[in-house]
């Protein structure tokens, strides 16, 4: 054996691969750069030497390609924004909406005169709601509406024996009154909300019945809905649903609460206008509406193959040729998760289902042959495309993942109109249905950021149905128990985010405070802002750090409201 020292492994690899390092451009631009100082081993230099071979033919062009489709992607969700701005804007300067050509003054006096009042069920389908059941069944008894022609159906899917009774108990409180409830229960929860409201309209009761309207058992409706919903549906027979807008009790509550606000009001200011306004197509909000039980039979009745059952509904009447009003000036009171558990949920539910419920009904929706080939392009792509999938994806894998990835890649270029002005413009729209918020709107912009990893993840869910596709989990009603607790001088409350307090970090759960996904998005965020503030050439480092920052607050749980269990 010779007695020399075994050669360096490292310093060979690199003589061999100095050819590709020379050629690939200086490693300072990857966040790799040559040590200044000490001694790398073997293994870190092989890393280094890997990326270099990497870098050119595969990073480089992978970039390029998402850059590319995200921008197609951002000019769609533009170009769908723009055009209902000014749609909306048509509306205003006309100064006249598609519900206020109907007389509604005229339909109501007709019905006092001849005494034709039709009759009506109110449904409200609840499980475990101990915190809203009172106000819910309370708001549906006093609707203004004749005894002998309304009725009112709680549907009770609670798992809590007590609740139960006391649910029941509530009910023939109301009874007494001389109002006609029913109080339903089932023995198990198959299909879920949609199982509950199938099981409802079987009843034999309900066979005189001509419109139904649904509430959520949060919801607050005003004493005179009936009476501002009903004239609409016997006024034009081809009429099947006329939706309100919800009215939010507890907008706020904390920031999280806010930004809700502002994201919802532009689905009801906007987008169910616009749908409403061109006769194209809403979808139905699954509550705070009211159907003809005609078109629902038409329809196919309720179905539970998706978490979106209202949607599912709604598009299968309006392929039956059914119309849909939306009435903006109508508003029922209710809840917003406070939550970040709660609205968490709820998010999956809303953006894995529509997903799930567009691979399920291209085909139908292609093929029908009621309906227009316009009407037919605008639920397929505007509709489901570009709303319900397009705009989480390119939120998220652009401006979460493409754009941090890039600054460490200087030879991919970021086109300043479809990374900077675009969203502005989007975000401009969005923030002036709420004015009150327009403030709020760097935050606003920063929590849809880190909402859209979860909906993202859960529209790709749906389109694979892969597992948690059905996955059902009621959002978290809190009534007036956090009022309730706020009494309490023990507990505090951040003023930020809406947080309260008494002494949670010893009591609440680590696993229900830290949230894995948002921390790891978090680092990678830091990282790259790290890496654009030293070597960068502009100023995206500003809102990488911002964005960090959120996903952060958002990861370890400091969001929303936090109500201890004891």
């Amino acid at each position: 054996m010779s007695s020399s020292s075994p050669p360096n492994r490292s310093a060979l690899f690199k003589a061999k691969l100095s050819p590709v390092i020379k050629s690939s451009g200086t490693m300072q631009n990857l966040g790799m750069d040559e040590p200044r100082f000490g001694v790398y081993d073997g293994v870190t230099d092989a890393i280094r030497m890997t990326w270099q071979i990497v870098r050119n033919p595969v990073i480089v062009h992978v970039l390029r390609i998402a850059i590319s489709m995200c921008a197609a992607m951002s000019i769609m969700l533009f170009a769908e924004r723009v055009y209902m701005a000014l749609v909306i804007l048509c509306v205003k300067a006309l100064g006249k909406k598609r519900y206020t050509k109907y007389k509604l003054d005229a339909m109501k006096e007709d019905l006092e005169i001849n005494n034709t009042y039709p009759m009506v069920l109110v449904q409200i389908p609840m499980y475990n709601e101990k915190e809203v059941y009172k106000l819910s069944i309370g708001a549906a008894c006093g609707l203004s509406w004749p005894s002998d022609r309304i009725i009112v159906q709680v549907l009770d899917d609670s798992t809590n024996a007590v609740l139960r009774e006391l649910i029941e108990l509530e009910c023939q409180r109301w009874i007494a009154k001389g109002v006609n409830v029913k109080y339903e229960t089932r023995d198990n929860r198959n299909g879920y909300k949609a199982g509950a409201l199938r099981e409802g309209l079987e009843k034999e009761y309900i066979k005189d019945c001509e419109f139904v309207v649904i509430f959520d058992a949060d919801f607050q409706p005003e004493a005179d809905y009936l009476w501002r919903t009903i004239p609409y549906l016997l006024e034009n027979p081809e009429l099947a649903l006329v939706q309100a807008r919800w009215k939010f009790v507890n907008a706020d509550e904390c920031l999280m609460t806010r930004l809700q606000e502002m994201s919802l009001d532009y689905h009801f200011s906007v987008e169910q206008e616009v749908g409403s306004s061109t006769c194209s197509f809403f979808g139905f909000n699954g509550t705070a509406g009211v159907w003809r039980l005609v078109a629902v039979t038409d329809a196919g009745g309720w179905k539970d193959r998706t978490t979106v059952e209202d949607m599912d509904l709604a598009v299968r009447a309006s392929l039956k040729g059914w119309k849909f009003v939306f009435v903006g000036d109508l508003s029922v009171k209710n809840e917003l998760p406070s939550t970040f558990k709660a609205y968490r949920f709820q998010q999956h539910r809303w953006s894995c289902g529509p997903a799930n419920l567009f691979r399920k009904m291209t085909k139908e929706i292609i093929f029908c042959e009621k309906v227009s080939i316009w009407k037919k392009f605008h639920v397929i792509y505007c509709f489901f495309f570009v709303r319900k999938i397009v705009a989480h994806w390119v939120t998220f894998f652009f401006y979460c993942v493409i754009i941090p990835a890039s600054v460490m890649v200087p030879e991919v270029h970021l086109p300043k109109p479809i990374a900077i002005y675009i969203p502005a413009t989007i975000t401009i729209l969005n923030a002036i249905c709420t004015p009150r918020s327009l403030h709020l709107v760097i935050f606003w912009i920063l929590f849809e950021n880190v909402m859209s990893l979860h909906r993202t993840k859960a529209a790709i869910i749906g389109l694979l149905e892969a597992n948690r596709v059905n996955e059902w989990v009621v959002t978290e009603k809190l009534g007036n128990t956090l009022k309730q607790k706020n009494t309490k001088p023990a507990r505090k409350r951040c003023g930020l985010c809406g947080l309260e307090n008494r002494n949670w970090s010893a009591k609440a759960r680590i696993g229900e405070r830290i949230h894995l996904l948002e921390l790891i998005m978090g680092v990678f965020l830091f990282y790259c802002a790290i890496y654009d503030f030293m070597f960068g050439r502009d100023h995206f480092y500003i809102y990488l750090f911002l964005q960090a920052g959120a996903f952060f607050v958002m990861g370890f749980g400091y969001v929303g409201t936090f109500v201890p269990n004891n």
